[in-house]
């Protein structure tokens, strides 16, 4: 999560056109204060019954646990983009989910 609030104004550019909520299993009371310490620029959603990871396809049953799995949802409710696992630590990772980003938000720099 650090490296998207490091990179939050250029990657998701600043919120303009992007709504960047972060889902988690973890108890909505432990989101807020890590939220909150740490300065994040984006929304947090609890999901402690995995239901959303469910339905998204990002709960692994055999572990029990929710994977670190990035959408991208375009303006019309589709997913237009999945990476799962997201590996944000490698910083390869982002030029294509920045690419992604900008083509459903409507990138307004390009031709410029």
């Amino acid at each position: 999560m650090n490296a998207y609030r490091d990179q939050y104004a250029q990657l998701f550019r600043n919120g303009r056109n992007v709504v960047l909520i972060a889902i988690s299993a973890d108890q909505d009371t432990a989101q807020a204060s890590w939220a909150r310490d740490a300065e994040f620029p984006y929304l947090f959603a609890s999901d402690t019954g995995s239901v959303v990871g469910k339905q998204y396809g990002a709960f692994a049953s055999r572990y029990k646990v929710d994977n670190r799995t990035l959408f991208v949802i375009a303006p019309d409710g589709k997913i237009s983009y999945v990476a799962a696992p997201f590996r944000e630590i490698d910083p390869t990772s982002y030029p294509a989910l920045a690419a992604e980003i900008n083509k459903v938000a409507g990138d307004t720099t390009q031709g410029r």
